[in-house]
């Protein structure tokens, strides 16, 4: 027998070697060597019911947990010898721990698959780097919260079709903001519940017909409950789908968020300033200040949306139960998750420390006519219809354009040249204070409706936390 047929683990059947090529074709350890600490902790949980159940030995069990401990602490400090020859992860950990206590390592296996240990491990891989992504996106809404608090009545313009339209206040528009995280958060949250179901135990597809106590198992992992059936709990990676799906739809946020930021911190809108700690400079143009984390996070949700596609083309096909295409699943599952939190964590950092220009934020909202709406309503509280209100607006409009002049720049006599209803009292809905404030509704951009939406979503954080 070959030293490469030796080194399988599941040799037996087979009697010829691997081709070398095939076997690196194949093999995952280069990759899947990630989810060590979650092997060996699935490992030890079920060394510990199998002794429960009696199929291993107090003693086995002691020495099994012994190995495992021994073996993810050369793992973690960069020692540990990996074989592309025994293919993954747990190959390689079982195959060490055999070399290491010798007859009870080969009886770690009972009861249990490849199959359900590597479905198992993923789900609590993504568990853990979930509450992770959770934390970080709690530091970000927290932070969005803070600087929201300080510009509640800060004055910039609210755009359609990037075109100036309403007077808004900045701590309204980072409130928008923070109702798209909200949204996100409450969909990791509903993940994390899919996530939270074992399937060790399931074993190849089957279940096994030793004694196991899956309830046990699943108390000492931390899950919710087993999986009800065998052959969905090795198959399937739809809790890594919706995963992917939620964290494609966050990375959509942020690259909104992202765009904006681009054409704040431009010399053309001149509206917020970036710390230069998330900043680059040009190699060729001094003046320049280009705002790389936004632009960054922007580009990496292109990758994000790629995985999720990947995933559910690779889901798409498969007949039950487990096939090698599940292979494939880690690659762009652990790329979502390391990109998910580096572009929370850049954004928690970078966004209380955004500083906005609120003389050039006012400018910008005395462009554009951004008023003209106030006016109509004017008018229709006055008794006018709105139809009528709208075309006696656009010839006012019409004054401004001509003579490059806001609509409160027009002068009253003016104004009730387009209508009698005008009086003295126009002005005060003109101005851009008088605009916002009037919008003192739920929801509304009002500063003390601002005010009442952060003090809310302070109280729903902190309920969370």
């Amino acid at each position: 027998m070959s030293q490469d047929k030796q080194n399988k683990l599941w040799g037996g059947r087979f009697t010829e070697s691997t081709d070398a090529f095939v076997q690196a074709f194949t093999a995952s350890v280069n990759f899947d060597q990630r989810l060590a600490p979650y092997d060996v902790q699935g490992s030890i949980a079920h060394a510990k019911m199998l002794t429960k159940v009696g199929v291993l030995s107090a003693q086995e069990c002691e020495q099994i947990i012994a190995g495992l401990t021994a073996i993810l602490a050369e793992i973690q400090d960069g020692k540990f010898d990996w074989s592309i020859a025994l293919e993954d992860v747990h190959m390689n950990i079982e195959a060490a721990l055999t070399e290491r206590i010798g007859l009870a390592g080969k009886k770690l296996h009972t009861g249990r698959s490849r199959n359900d240990q590597v479905a198992t491990d993923i789900r609590l891989f993504l568990r853990e780097h979930l509450m992770l992504i959770q934390s970080e996106l709690l530091r970000l809404q927290q932070g969005l919260l803070e600087l929201a608090e300080q510009h509640a009545a800060t004055i910039m313009p609210g755009f359609t079709h990037l075109q100036v339209a309403q007077p808004v206040t900045f701590g309204h528009h980072l409130m928008a903001w923070f109702e798209m995280l909200k949204r996100d958060a409450e969909r990791f949250d509903d993940c994390a519940k899919r996530v939270n179901v074992m399937p060790l135990g399931s074993a190849a597809l089957a279940g096994t017909s030793y004694p196991i106590d899956r309830h046990m198992t699943a108390e000492l992992l931390g899950f919710s409950c087993p999986s009800a059936n065998s052959l969905d709990g090795v198959s399937d990676r739809d809790f890594a789908i919706e995963f992917c799906a939620a964290s494609a739809l966050l990375m959509t946020h942020l690259s909104r968020f992202s765009e904006e930021i681009v054409l704040w911190s431009s010399a053309q809108f001149n509206f917020v300033h970036l710390p230069d700690a998330f900043c680059t400079g040009s190699s060729i143009m001094p003046q320049k200040k280009n705002p790389d984390v936004p632009e960054l996070v922007r580009g990496k949700t292109g990758r994000v949306n790629g995985n999720l596609v990947a995933l559910l083309t690779l889901m798409k096909s498969q007949p039950l139960a487990y096939n090698k295409d599940n292979q494939e699943d880690k690659e762009p599952l652990f790329d979502t998750v390391d990109t998910v939190l580096g572009s929370l964590r850049a954004y928690a950092d970078m966004v209380p420390n955004m500083v906005p220009v609120k003389a050039s934020m006012l400018t910008a909202a005395k462009q554009g006519f951004s008023t003209a709406t106030d006016l109509a309503d004017y008018l229709v509280r006055k008794g006018m219809a709105f139809r009528d209100a709208h075309e006696v607006v656009g010839l006012a409009v019409r004054l401004g354009t001509e003579t490059k002049r806001d609509l409160s720049e027009l002068t009253l006599d003016e104004l009730q040249d387009f209508s009698e209803l005008i009086a003295g009292d126009v002005f005060e809905v003109l101005t851009l204070e008088g605009s916002v404030a009037a919008r003192d509704h739920l929801g509304g951009t009002a500063p003390n409706q601002v005010r009442r939406a952060i003090a809310e979503a302070k109280a729903f954080l902190s309920g969370k936390s």
